[in-house]
């Protein structure tokens, strides 16, 4: 996607051919800076304090991980090392996980001369993978959008989003936000509710952002505005990401979604996930059962972070001194409540006969 006018990717190798560069998120909308991934650890830490998020991107830059650790040490001893630390950076996301084992099929049968260049060489198309699959999704998401504004007279489409689902959470595109930026450059009038997405905030600081810098109309609401709009007919359809989805179409996604979702079906709004079938844990069904939902730091719902009217960051408190803090970081919305998931194949019923209909040889497997 472009910032003022520059296509970028969020995750790419630079001109010395080893070293991995990202998008440091955590200094946006203030600045925007990339930083230098080096070592195995650089990628862990880079994606434990969120420099990187969003599923995909967590995959990708895991897969990248592991080859910064086969370009310092291929041995066995540093393979299985690298696997334990990254895929314990973050529970929730199962593109983690997915880009691991891929890495470790590549890899663990190859001899170490072998290892450096085959770790780049998946790691790259991984990466590539998620771009097309993305645009994909955004092709099929583009009909909902399409059949939404037929019904309305000005054709203005209002569509709601919560947390980020864009391009910065992907390797390019995005996944919530694909069909949004497809219609836009197809010259749809569209508009986006962008939830500011307590307690990290990254509807405010990154969805607004990024849609800013492309040009897509939009505007910023606090987190719990989303029903007050629905009710008065000012939201036409809900896109969200995920980060887990069940075999059954439980979605398991930032804070606030399973909010959204009830929000909506209470008020006949249709609630789209898109999500790449990475995404996708076709090992469990019941995703409040069964999903690991991550619980981060209770600063993260203490303090918040911005800029002053000085032009200084600063990072200030919001709580009486001595309070609690909770951080739970997703919530999961039960199939019931998804209206279809939009994928790269397609849109499917939230059920597993859906799913397994767009995927049969993932869902037999």
């Amino acid at each position: 996607m472009k910032v003022d006018d520059t296509a970028y990717r969020t995750i790419w190798v630079p001109e010395d051919g080893w070293s991995v560069v990202i998008i440091d998120q955590t200094r946006l909308p203030h600045e925007f800076a990339q930083v230098g991934l080096r070592t195995v650890e650089d990628a862990a830490r880079a994606i434990e304090i969120m420099q990187v998020r969003g599923a995909p991107l967590i995959g990708a830059t895991a897969a990248y991980g592991m080859a910064l650790a086969m370009h310092e040490d291929p041995g066995d001893s540093s393979l299985a090392a690298a696997l334990q630390r990254l895929g314990r950076t973050r529970p929730t996301a199962v593109n983690l996980r997915w880009a691991l084992e891929e890495m470790r099929r590549v890899l663990e049968p190859l001899g170490e001369n072998a290892r450096t260049a085959a770790a780049y060489a998946r790691a790259a198309a991984l990466c590539d993978e998620d771009v097309a699959i993305n645009r994909q999704i955004g092709e099929h998401g583009l009909a909902v959008i399409r059949a939404a504004a037929a019904g309305k007279p000005d054709g203005q489409v209002n569509v709601l989003t919560h947390c980020n689902a864009g391009w910065l959470a992907t390797v390019d595109w995005g996944t919530a936000t694909s069909p949004i930026y497809q219609a836009h450059d197809a010259g749809m009038n569209i508009h986006v509710w962008v939830d500011e997405t307590r307690p990290r905030n990254q509807g405010a600081s990154l969805t607004a952002w990024e849609l800013g810098r492309h040009g897509v109309p939009h505007t910023v609401i606090a987190d719990n505005v989303g029903g007050h709009l629905m009710q008065h007919g000012k939201v036409d359809l809900c896109i969200t990401g995920t980060d887990r989805t069940t075999a059954r179409g439980d979605v398991a996604n930032k804070i606030g979604t399973y909010l959204k979702a009830l929000a909506a079906f209470d008020n006949d709004v249709p609630f789209y996930v898109a999500l790449p079938s990475p995404t996708i844990d076709w090992t469990i069904e019941d995703g409040v059962a069964s999903i690991p939902i991550e619980e981060r730091s209770a600063e993260e719902v203490s303090h918040m972070t911005g800029r002053t009217e000085s032009g200084t960051i600063e990072t200030v408190s919001i709580v009486p001194e001595g309070s609690a803090c909770a951080n739970f970081a997703f919530d999961v919305t039960p199939a019931r409540l998804v209206t279809g998931l939009i994928t790269e194949r397609g849109i499917a019923a939230a059920s597993r006969e859906g799913l397994a209909g767009l995927f049969p040889e993932r869902a037999d497997g």
